[in-house]
């Protein structure tokens, strides 16, 4: 039987077809030093900057990335048991960018920073990866900030108010609250969750102890914020590489979120909480000095600026045509001894949109939160705040800074006139309204109504020692009695056309207080 040349040609070609095996070539190197989290390898002379290398040590696969090029060898960062990488070991370039998984599946875990669940649950099967370090968007991407953030907390709220998509920087000496500040607006943000205004937390704990970080984990359990907040924990005993770079990790996780928006899809606001970057900064020393990148400023490199501004420039309110998603920032920087014009502070200062400052002598005082008035403020202002809070806020900052001044002078045993003295009695219950428990936030409604009481004068005459009962039984009288009242000030989120009925309604409290 004879068999045509083409006939042999087709089946050749069918064979050919069905055979998939693909020929690998991967850019293999050579360990020449490691030690410190730092690896020095010699032959990938193709590798790019920020690329992933696999390591085989002696305990299996350990990935590192690239951070330095140099003349016959790159300097890579390892994320991983430092200690099972050799002198010898081999080591291949990937072609890929550091990656974290992300979606809703990350909600309520606390993982490390290369998204690893380390809280004793099952391994976490996310939907998606993304980048750990990209471009922010430009500017023709995003829109002002003109939605606000609410913390629940009314010396912010009122005074140093935060829009979504700000970037708004917490600062003071270690024990002053600064965790305590942002938890609370994490907390906060438990009455929009399942709601078009949703917000998705991202709490990223640099250079923590870990039994810290285990009591934020709890606090937010117990208070039931832990539905929508991802812990994403690079403890004190974690390696610098890994405090490095996870800031930039709990970023990317949000991200993923605030562009569901132009999916049509909720939630797509996210609050990030950077909890620290002085500690961050520190670690990105430690990596640069091993690195030998020459030491400038305090011998912090010269690109921790960029370090610093290339995280919270990602901090955005996207365009509407981009779907209106939201990432705002709330980075800490622990200061020493107040000195707030350090290296660090003033790097981040200038990057942020604001600040709040926290300080010890107010909080040894017990005026807590610790927030300054004078120092902190917010770029963004009466924009990010709802209309009844500006009418109501506008005069109290400055009312508190000539009390401060006031009060000062008033030391030196000075008699004051009338007005003096009326200005000194407001200012004091206004601290005293200010003063708010740890983990309690306020609804913004009962905010403006404490506020409106103080600012027209209602509790002048009031104890200070019962500024705060008074304050508790007022907003369960708007509450209860008065419901309908408050259900018109909900409505129009303005005092407009019912200040008349709003002082009536208090001064009738007051009366029934004082009986």
């Amino acid at each position: 039987m004879k068999i045509k040349s083409d006939e042999i040609t087709t089946v050749i070609r069918q064979e050919i077809e069905q055979y998939s095996g693909k020929l690998e070539i991967s850019e293999v190197g050579q360990v020449v030093e490691v030690g410190d989290g730092i690896a020095r390898v010699y032959g990938l002379s193709k590798a790019m900057a920020g690329e992933l290398i696999e390591f085989q040590g002696a305990s299996g696969t350990v990935m590192g990335q690239v951070m330095n090029l140099e003349l016959d060898t790159v300097g890579c960062v390892l994320y991983g048991d430092a200690t099972s990488i050799r002198e010898g070991d081999t080591a291949r370039a990937t072609g890929n960018l550091l990656e974290v998984p992300v979606g809703p599946e990350m909600l309520g875990r606390v993982v490390d920073p290369l998204g690893n669940a380390i809280d004793g649950g099952p391994a976490i099967n996310a939907s998606g990866r993304q980048k750990v370090d990209i471009v922010a968007p430009g500017i023709a991407a995003r829109q002002p900030v003109k939605e606000p953030l609410q913390f629940g907390i009314k010396a912010v709220d009122s005074m140093v108010p935060v829009g979504r998509g700000q970037r708004e920087l917490v600062i003071g000496d270690r024990k002053t609250g600064k965790t305590a500040v942002c938890l609370d607006a994490i907390i906060n943000q438990k009455q929009y969750w399942g709601t078009e205004d949703a917000v998705v937390c991202i709490y990223v704990a640099v250079g923590q102890k870990d039994s810290t970080v285990a009591g934020v984990v709890e606090t937010l359990k117990k208070n039931g914020a832990m539905d929508y907040t991802i812990v994403v924990n690079a403890g004190a005993s974690a390696a610098a590489p890994l405090q490095y770079v996870a800031p930039y990790a709990g970023c990317a996780m949000g991200e993923y979120f605030m562009w569901l928006g132009k999916q049509g899809k909720s939630p797509k606001h996210v609050l990030c909480v950077y909890d620290d970057l002085s500690k961050q900064a520190v670690a990105y020393r430690e990596l640069s000095l091993l690195l030998r990148r020459p030491p400038g400023r305090e011998a912090y490199p010269g690109d921790v600026f960029y370090l610093h501004s290339r995280l919270l420039e990602r901090a955005t309110k996207l365009s509407n045509e981009n779907g209106g998603g939201s990432l705002t920032a709330l980075p800490i920087i622990e200061t020493q001894e107040g000195d707030v014009s350090a290296y660090i502070p003033t790097n981040v200062i200038s990057i942020t949109d604001g600040q709040i400052y926290l300080q010890p002598e107010l909080f040894s005082a017990g005026i807590r939160p610790a927030i300054n008035v004078g120092i902190s403020v917010s770029r963004v202002g009466g924009n990010a705040q709802i209309k009844a809070m500006k009418e109501v806020a506008g005069s109290l900052r400055l009312d508190l800074a000539a009390y401060r001044e006031l009060e000062a002078f008033a030391q030196l045993g000075t008699d004051l006139d009338a007005a003096s003295k009326r200005q000194l009695d407001r200012g004091a219950r206004m601290v005293e309204l200010l003063k708010q428990g740890q983990y309690k936030p306020f609804d913004v409604i009962d905010q403006c109504i404490s506020i409106f009481a103080a600012s027209r004068g209602f509790l002048d005459d009031v104890a200070i020692t019962a500024v705060s009962k008074f304050e508790t039984g007022m907003l369960e009288y708007f509450k209860t009695q008065k419901a309908d009242l408050r259900a018109k000030l909900v409505a129009s989120k303005s005092f407009k056309g019912i200040e008349d009925e709003f002082k009536a309604a208090v001064g009738a409290y007051k009366a029934a207080f004082r009986a």
